[in-house]
């Protein structure tokens, strides 16, 4: 069984600068407390094929991760799929970027989670986290690019 959790926040931040923080891709630390360490390979600016690896806790668990983006398209879409084997992965995954205003930008984030072996018995528990995480999540990401 796969599904998709999402959310969707108002950033009071131009679009560019917005862009260039979700897509440095390392910054997920300052707005998601699972993710412990993260780096970017190769260095440089993100683009298409860049991989990023994490070490995550979920559940009391530490695992690594890995994801490719996928789609780049500055400053409006990222797109990245795991590439890392875990019993639950986001196979697909990405931001969206809206401009709303001068100086706004609305962001949507989602994922789409699919389990392995015995991952599928544990992914509905994982969406359903997630789902009930998602508006603060959304509120997360706000606060962590206002504050850059």
């Amino acid at each position: 069984m796969a599904g998709q959790f999402e959310a969707t926040t108002e950033v009071d931040r131009p679009i560019d600068e917005v862009f260039a923080f979700l897509a440095a891709g390392t910054n997920d630390p300052r707005f998601s407390p699972r993710v412990q360490k993260i780096t970017k390979n190769p260095e440089g600016p993100t683009a298409v094929g860049t991989v990023f690896t994490s070490t995550v806790k979920d559940a009391g668990m530490k695992t690594g991760r890995q994801f490719r983006i996928t789609e780049f398209e500055a400053p409006h879409r990222i797109r990245w799929a795991e590439v890392s084997k875990n019993v639950v992965t986001a196979d697909e995954g990405g931001y969206d970027l809206e401009s709303t205003g001068e100086g706004t930008t609305r962001v949507r984030i989602f994922n789409v989670l699919e389990g392995h072996g015995i991952g599928k018995l544990l992914v509905g528990f994982a969406l359903s986290a997630a789902r009930k995480d998602a508006d603060a999540f959304g509120r997360r990401i706000k606060a962590a690019v206002e504050a850059s």
